[in-house]
């Protein structure tokens, strides 16, 4: 097992863990805010088991069935995923307004304090190993991992203070908003997955700088005179590039290819991280008007 799939197990393991405990002392207490937190870990579990998944496809390479690789299979579970998440958001503002409106009154609050404390502890030890392959592997997943990590030390120590500014002020409203606060990031982040998985299902372009930069190799090309029907689309740890080049017409197909192959190599530079899927069409004459109708 690669030291990637390593972290990303060490990771929703954890994340489990942590899930399990604010759970069990989130409904035996009361506390909208552990509660909170309890869905936020349910979060990083997803995201960790979901870069599991994403690092174990992306090894797989395209064949007969999937000519194009399964890299739309991280968007769709990002989808799914961003649906229950954002349920489960809904739901936390639910409980927050219930306690608002009851009055309900939090127990066991000594035990969610120090299972606060001890997520707190864990989730900087966790981030702190996360960074450490992060920097080994130089593995993007990883390193988006350790940031998602990073805002969680914040919101368990958020948590902790709503919990002992209600154990020495007695102030239930705290510990309303404090959940409440929680919940609307937890639907924020979803949305965020959402939005980005839908995105990448519907074949949406790379960043405009990145297109930028390919049209610029393709210029510096003299063998080149235009270009035409340029696309481009991302999916996982790949990215696809599709234009068609013209060429003189008495240029030999020796010399046409090897052009193609120097911007080929070139665009693959812009990013060696990612899995660059190119491919060219050469034409001997203009034809994009032609192409354009049929397209």
């Amino acid at each position: 097992m690669t030291s990637q799939k390593k972290a990303t197990v060490v990771s929703s393991s954890v994340a489990a863990v942590l899930t399990l405990l604010k759970l069990i002392i989130g409904f035996a207490s009361g506390s909208v805010a552990v509660l909170a937190s309890a869905v936020d870990s349910i979060l990083d579990m997803f995201v960790s088991i979901f870069n599991y998944f994403a690092i174990s496809k992306s090894e797989k390479p395209a064949d007969k069935n999937f000519n194009y690789g399964r890299g739309k299979i991280e968007a769709l579970a990002s989808v799914i995923e961003g649906t229950i998440i954002t349920l489960s958001g809904f739901f936390l503002l639910y409980q927050a307004i219930k306690k608002a409106i009851v009055g309900e009154t939090s127990q066991y609050l000594d035990i969610s304090i120090y299972v606060m404390i001890i997520s707190l502890i864990i989730t900087i030890s966790l981030v702190t190993y996360l960074n450490f392959v992060a920097k080994k592997t130089n593995s993007m997943v990883i390193k988006a991992d350790a940031l998602h990590y990073k805002t969680d030390v914040f919101s368990n120590l958020a948590v902790l203070i709503s919990l002992l500014l209600v154990t020495f002020t007695g102030y239930e409203i705290i510990d309303v908003f404090v959940g409440g606060g929680i919940a609307i990031y937890i639907i924020y982040s979803a949305y965020e997955l959402i939005h980005e998985g839908i995105l990448v299902l519907l074949d949406r372009a790379v960043d405009e700088e990145v297109v930028s930069k390919i049209e610029e190799i393709i210029k510096e090309n003299n063998k080149v005179n235009t270009y035409h029907l340029l696309k481009t689309r991302e999916a996982a740890n790949q990215t696809f590039v599709e234009v068609h080049l013209v060429f003189d017409c008495l240029i030999t197909l020796m010399d046409a290819h090897r052009a193609s192959d120097s911007i080929e190599n070139k665009i693959k530079k812009l990013d060696t991280s990612r899995d660059w899927i190119i491919n060219i069409h050469m034409d001997p004459y203009d034809d994009f008007k032609i192409n354009d109708l049929h397209h």
